[in-house]
């Protein structure tokens, strides 16, 4: 009973990581869509928000990384085959890296369009955070190697019977999560909730899994007796 308490906790963990990743996602970006440049996120909304929500946005993100970390170095425990946690393990520890990363990247990029364009800079704004995105645009492709990996390796043990789950469980995964609600953005009007969905499409995701999970977790428990 114990241990599936902590699970639970972990998971919780996991969902309020999210919360601190999404809520940072939806405050760097939410405002007017207007946009004139080649980025579609570099907007009339972006160039109006005030520090502090910058700020925010960043300082949300290391409590979130953490909370992620309980969630996903706990579920490694689902794992049947100590060599396969292992895998896992050591895909996470990897994929956790880049998560500051890139949210880094982002937020750098969109306070410099944000500070030009509120300290007369205005006509340099869109050109400066545009460069400095194509210069540094090899880091969303190598982060975005590198988080991917453990999710698509939990599928692949899900789906082969290397977990306490259901086969059919592989399909709730943060990867095809992001594809489905990628799919469905496209009925949302084009305005500041939109926008911001589609950049916090991965905390999204991640909370759907981890709710997936608890909903699993403690249906299971009720049946099943625990030593």
């Amino acid at each position: 009973m114990r241990k599936s308490k902590h699970m639970t906790l972990a998971l919780l963990c996991g969902m309020l990581g999210c919360l601190c990743f999404g809520g940072s996602d939806w405050l760097m970006i939410y405002g007017d869509t207007t946009h004139f440049g080649s980025l579609y996120w570099l907007t009339e909304g972006v160039a109006q928000i005030v520090p502090w929500r910058n700020l925010l946005a960043m300082a949300l993100s290391f409590p979130g990384i953490i909370l992620y970390g309980v969630a996903l170095f706990s579920i490694e425990g689902w794992i049947t085959e100590p060599k396969n946690r292992r895998v896992y393990h050591w895909l996470t520890v990897f994929g956790l890296t880049p998560w500051l990363a890139l949210h880094l990247f982002y937020v750098m990029i969109l306070y410099l369009f944000a500070w030009l364009n509120g300290n007369g800079y205005a006509q340099a704004a869109i050109p400066a955070a545009e460069a400095l995105y194509n210069h540094l645009s090899w880091v969303v492709i190598v982060s975005e190697g590198l988080m991917l990996p453990p999710f698509v390796y939990w599928a692949w043990l899900s789906a082969t019977g290397k977990t306490v789950h259901p086969c059919w469980m592989a399909a709730v995964n943060p990867v095809t999560l992001y594809v489905v609600l990628s799919v469905g953005k496209v009925i949302l009007p084009d305005g500041a909730f939109r926008i911001s969905f589609i950049n916090g499409l991965m905390s999204e995701s991640m909370i759907l899994w981890f709710a997936a999970f608890i909903i699993w977790h403690l249906r299971r428990n009720k049946y099943v007796p625990q030593g």
